[in-house]
């Protein structure tokens, strides 16, 4: 199911839209996340950010998503929702992609929002398909409930669905019902490092040279008029005909830093600093790491930085608590109330994301936590068998723990025990 031809199927089950509930007939004027001018193609040519696009959106699509009973902790492998959660997302769409995608809408337009396709009997999710950012718009009635209205671009008809139809990730809110996306936001650094780019880029297609001026002690007059051999009358300008024999000979392939001999006692004085005095290379690692700051991604995930091995595993660390997990609570939060049927809510079943995936590319740790694990009794040897997608063994859903350690409230009785068992007095209390 496409976008446009999906949402057609909402028209039977939702209601028009007159156009006197909107104030731009222009739907890019409904969602203001982008800088007016700064496009989304545009900033990504900045390499930065399309790093940190690509960093945010893939780390979030690779988390594998599960449905959980909170009260029993049991994962429901067989749930019927599971057929768009880590199957298809749409008939389009892997779920891989879907939550790429997603991502991406709400880091570069401020929103990500997805229409829930239902069956019409049992209220369940068929697919989930993702709205174009620009043609949507949170619309607030009289009665306070919150509706979104859909434009169609193509038809150019609107369609009002509801809340609980609609997933919405929104980026930094200041009224919790539409995101401002990090492209307006830093808007001023992202432009900064475009300009940055076209200055380098105008710098090598102008061969390294800098602009400057050419200069006389002799005059060189004003306009002239004279006529062709076609007795046509050309006016020009002996100032314009001596910047353009200028860039001729110094300009284009082959002809760069060419050596320039000049007469009618002309001087050459460049005006502009290079890019060892402008501090080029500083001020492209200021850029890069403000950018980085904005998306909330480290500095060698973007391949940027000096950092030892020991800085890199912390900060990749502190990325995952600070800037994936609070958008990884955001879609559980939204995925597991418009997704589930209330009964199973008011059940404990709850949409969860696995986030001991990042894990699994550090064998130490990965080895750390599962050893931990199993020694405290949290593990069995068949529970992380299935974490590593390995098939169970004989023997391995038993769980061992250490006799180390013992409940505070028999510390006495264990500790008669333990010292008896040694051959030793045990020490009572007077």
């Amino acid at each position: 199911m496409i976008f446009d031809c999906g949402i057609a199927k909402a028209a039977g089950t939702s209601r028009a839209v007159s156009g006197r509930l909107l104030t731009l007939d222009n739907p890019a004027g409904w969602i203001t996340g982008e800088d007016p001018g700064m496009s989304t193609d545009r900033a990504m040519k900045v390499s930065t950010v399309n790093r940190c696009v690509e960093v945010r959106s893939n780390t979030i699509a690779v988390l594998p998503v599960y449905i959980m009973n909170e009260r029993t902790k049991e994962r429901l492998s067989d749930h019927r929702l599971g057929r768009v959660l880590w199957g298809r997302a749409n008939e389009a769409m892997t779920s891989f992609d879907y939550e790429k995608l997603m991502q991406v809408n709400r880091d570069m337009r401020g929103n990500a929002y997805a229409w829930i396709y239902r069956d019409s009997s049992s209220g369940y999710p068929l697919e989930l398909i993702p709205l174009p950012p620009d043609c949507v718009t949170p619309h607030v009635d009289d009665g306070g409930r919150l509706w979104y209205i859909y434009f169609d671009p193509g038809t150019g008809g609107m369609t009002k669905l509801p809340l609980e139809d609609v997933l919405h990730y929104k980026a930094y809110s200041t009224d919790g019902i539409k995101g401002i996306s990090v492209l307006h936001r830093a808007s001023r650094i992202v432009r900064t490092a475009l300009s940055a780019q076209q200055y380098e880029q105008d710098m090598y297609n102008n061969g390294g040279r800098p602009s400057g001026v050419l200069t006389t002690e002799e005059s060189l007059g004003n306009s002239v008029t004279t006529t062709d051999a076609d007795g046509n009358e050309i006016t020009f300008n002996p100032k314009d005909m001596l910047r353009d024999e200028w860039d001729r000979m110094q300009s284009g392939a082959g002809k760069r830093f060419r050596i320039a001999v000049l007469d009618h006692g002309l001087k050459y004085q460049p005006i502009s600093m290079n890019n060892s005095d402008a501090q080029f290379v500083q001020s492209s690692e200021i850029r890069v790491a403000d950018i980085c700051r904005y998306f909330g991604v480290p500095l060698h995930l973007v391949y940027a930085g000096k950092q030892s091995y020991n800085s890199n595993e912390q900060n990749s660390l502190e990325y995952v608590k600070y800037s994936l997990q609070p958008d990884v609570t955001q879609r559980e939060q939204e995925d597991t109330y418009k997704l589930l049927l209330p009964g199973e809510r008011i059940e404990g079943i709850r949409v969860r994301r696995e986030m001991k995936t990042f894990l699994r590319g550090d064998t130490a740790a990965q080895a750390a936590w599962y050893k931990a694990m199993r020694e405290i009794g949290v593990y069995s040897a068949d529970d992380i068998l299935a974490l590593e997608d390995r098939e169970p063994v004989p023997g391995g859903e038993g769980r061992y723990a250490s006799w180390n350690y013992g409940p505070l409230s028999r510390w006495e009785e264990l500790s008669v025990v333990r010292a008896m068992s040694k051959g030793q007095q045990p020490i009572r209390e007077e």
